[in-house]
């Protein structure tokens, strides 16, 4: 029998229903059990974002620095240099920054920085969880750069301890730090912070630098607009700068006034207002560097004995040996000198043209142009408009306010040239001298010529060695090469002293006669610049008439490997070859070791080594090197005051007699080479020992008769007239001495018959 199989009849129950109120919505009891479940819900994901922030700020702070060495941070600073009066000269930085307090920011820039940064700044501990969070999942999910999130204290932290990744594990990192940064500081510790080190372009650093740069004023005096525009500025230095995108920058400035605006920091109708206004910018360029081959010098030294990197960001204070007045003095020498020279070879023209290299008038930037030019100064200019008797130019971007210079007829006449329209074109690069003369309210400059000639002067204080003036060429904007200390140039007649200093020692007296007379070594027929013969002479007029037969004479009858070693011993370091025409400079010496050698003489035989640094100070005050003059005995006393027997006739009636109007104790020496590639003076008071180079850096001709009397003693004497005055009584070492017993000729001089050592 077939048993059959089926399923159970489902039994229906009664549905019970859920009772509610008269309005559907479930009882009171339903609605705490979904508000349980909720923040039972909330409490589990805080506790899981709250527990993956902690396990992610473990793993990436295990190599993170320790807050507590934020108590001791400093900025970085730029580096002061201090003339020996101490009066600033210049700076060296890595980050132009200017430290400042809490107190130094305008209450309308911090409110401005708040608004458009972090409006929560003065609530949050550190960071905004949720943002930081959602920027990381961001990041893994996306796998591109990471999203915003930051606040100021994270953004302090980046700056100060971290790179500018934009990733998950770094902004774990800011995190951490930012929290450790606001339970060991106060807001207004870590907004001073930020203030001071956040970059805002242009190679500023902090407000109180960039708000000097961009408006010339201090960070405190900041209005709404100015304010608004730099804390525009951290996000994108370099794509909202006002200089390079104005247009961005405007609308990021307008951004930050409305975010003000609607944090109620600033009214409606002070909203309106500060958005139509203009940028309203006012940049403040750097003047020109009164001593940059100086400073170049400076910096090369620190960098050498403390490093780059100390150097530029620890603040250092730098007393150098500089005068400040004596390296203007020699600033406008050198440019007077060289203008003066240019002038009386006659105008040249030959003019570069901007049309001619496929620019511009209103794209053109000379390299002048990044410092600010003042009266007074040689500048180059951009003609940009010529009618008959009227040039116009500019030495400064379009636009920019006092670049803008007029030339007249009278500022050309030397050029012979009657009308301006002869003379130059729009396009053509003029050099200038600016005047303080106005002509319709725009500046004056006469016109004046840059042929490639250069010139270098450098001067030292005899008793201590400091270098108290350094010029090394004509502008440091073309060329920052330094022809005063590693320009290797034909030194002319100024080597005599040498040869002469070996002759003294070997006996040799000033009153000794010599023959100046033709004579010959071999196939080596010498002669003199004037190509004459005077005869028998004094050794005292042969050498301040800087006569070559005597000189050479006297190189033969000591040899000329001993004057080579004299030379060697006052501090020449260039390889001399042995032949005798060496004995008339032709060899290559630098004006700096020139200048060190010069100063023996009236140092009664002692150098002192030039040096560029006196002492060197923490941001603390504390002194970290002091640099000790470096003395020698190079000849001795008797022999010193002999040959300034010699030098002070080159400058009473020899070839540098045109010194003898200054009215004060000097010696020095002429130095001029063949084809008057080279002009040299080389001289000193009794305090100060100073030399002039002048020629070009192709080595081609200054011009027929352009010697050194001509071409380089004029600037000397423009330096030394300032550098005496002041010191009406002081006279060289033994001035007072009675004069020496005159002796009989040198028989051997005078026949001129070469003597064989060597």
């Amino acid at each position: 029998m077939a048993v059959l199989h089926s399923r159970p009849l489902a039994i229906e129950r009664p549905v019970r229903r859920r009772k509610t109120s008269s309005s559907g919505a479930p009882p009171p009891g339903s609605r705490r059990k979904i508000a349980g479940r909720a923040a039972l819900a909330a409490l589990v994901l805080l506790a899981i974002v709250t527990g993956s922030l902690a396990g992610l700020m473990l793993v990436y702070s295990t190599d993170l620095p320790q807050i507590e060495d934020l108590e001791h941070y400093r900025p970085s600073t730029v580096t002061d240099l201090y003339d020996r009066n101490g009066q600033l000269i210049g700076t060296i930085a890595l980050q132009q920054r200017i430290i400042v307090g809490y107190n130094d920011f305008a209450p309308i820039l911090r409110e401005a920085v708040i608004s458009i940064e972090d409006k929560n700044f003065e609530s949050h501990a550190g960071i905004n969880v949720f943002r930081v969070l959602g920027a990381a999942i961001h990041d893994i999910r996306s796998h591109s750069r990471g999203q915003g999130a930051s606040t100021l204290t994270m953004q302090l932290a980046r700056n100060l301890f971290l790179n500018d990744d934009r990733n998950f594990r770094r902004k774990i990192q800011e995190a951490y730090l930012a929290i450790q940064i606001e339970r060991a500081f106060t807001k207004q510790q870590i907004f001073t912070l930020y203030g001071n080190q956040i970059y805002l372009g242009s190679g500023m650093y902090g407000f109180e630098a960039a708000s000097e740069y961009y408006f010339s004023k201090h960070a405190k005096d900041l209005n709404l607009t100015e304010a608004a525009l730099l804390a525009g500025l951290p996000k994108g230095p370099v794509a909202f700068s006002p200089l390079l995108y104005p247009e961005r920058s405007l609308r990021r400035r307008n951004l930050v006034i409305s975010e003000m605006e609607s944090d109620g920091k600033i009214t409606h109708a002070e909203a309106v207002a500060a958005r139509a206004a203009p940028l309203g910018l006012h940049i403040s360029q750097p003047g020109i560097a009164v001593a940059p081959w100086f400073q170049e010098e400076v910096r090369r030294e620190l960098d050498e004995r403390f490093g780059s990197e100390e150097v530029g960001q620890a603040g250092l204070k730098v007393e150098t040996t500089l005068d400040l007045n004596l390296q203007k003095t020699a600033n406008r020498a050198v440019l007077d000198g060289l203008a003066a020279d240019e002038r009386r070879h006659g105008w040249k023209g030959e003019l570069p043209n901007v049309f001619a290299a496929g620019a511009t008038l209103d794209g053109y930037r000379h390299p002048d142009w990044t410092a600010k030019a003042q009266p007074g100064d040689y500048v180059h200019a951009l003609v940009t408009r010529v009618l008959p008797l009227e040039i116009d130019a500019r030495i400064g971007p379009p636009r920019q306010a006092g670049s803008a210079i007029i030339l007249l007829p009278q500022d050309w006449q030397w050029t012979g040239h009657r009308t301006a329209d002869t003379l130059v074109k729009p396009g053509d690069i003029i050099y200038v001298h600016l005047s303080a003369q106005m002509e319709g309210g725009v500046e004056r400059a006469s016109l004046e010529q840059d042929s490639g000639m250069q010139g270098a002067l450098m001067a030292i204080d005899n008793t201590s060695g400091d270098v108290l003036a350094m010029v090394g060429g004509r502008d440091y904007a073309l060329s920052v090469f330094n022809r005063a200390t590693q320009a290797e140039r034909q030194v002319g007649s100024s080597f005599k002293p040498y040869v002469y200093t070996a002759a003294m020692e070997d006996g040799m007296k000033p009153s000794d006669i010599i023959i100046d007379g033709p004579v010959r070594w071999g196939s080596y027929v010498p002669h003199d610049y004037e190509n004459n013969f005077k005869g028998p002479m004094t050794l005292t007029t042969a050498f301040a008439d800087s006569r070559n037969i005597p000189a050479l004479k006297l190189a033969a009858h000591v040899g000329i490997q001993n004057v080579i070693a004299m030379a060697h011993r006052f501090g020449v370091t260039s390889k001399i070859p042995p032949y005798l025409p060496i004995a008339l400079g032709a060899v290559g010496i630098t004006l700096q070791e020139q200048v060190a050698s010069y100063s023996v003489f009236p140092n009664d035989g002692i150098r002192v080594a030039p040096h560029l640094i006196r002492k060197v100070m923490n941001a603390d005050g504390i002194t970290l090197w002091e640099d000790k003059p470096q003395v020698r005995q190079v000849i001795d006393q008797k022999t010193a005051r002999t040959m300034m027997t010699l030098l002070q006739a080159v400058t009473a009636h020899g070839t540098g007699a045109a010194a003898m109007q200054l009215n004060h104790p000097l010696g020095g020496k002429t130095g001029t080479t063949s084809d008057f590639t080279d002009a040299w003076f080389l001289g000193f008071s009794p305090s100060v020992t100073c030399g002039v180079w002048v020629g070009y850096d192709s080595r081609q001709s200054l011009g027929n008769k352009q010697t050194g009397a001509v071409a380089a003693l004029p600037i000397w004497m423009t330096f030394m007239k300032a550098a005496i005055a002041g010191k009406p009584d002081e006279q060289f070492p033994g001035a007072d001495d009675p004069p020496a017993t005159a002796a009989p000729a040198n028989l051997a001089l005078v026949s001129g018959a070469p003597d064989q050592r060597r």
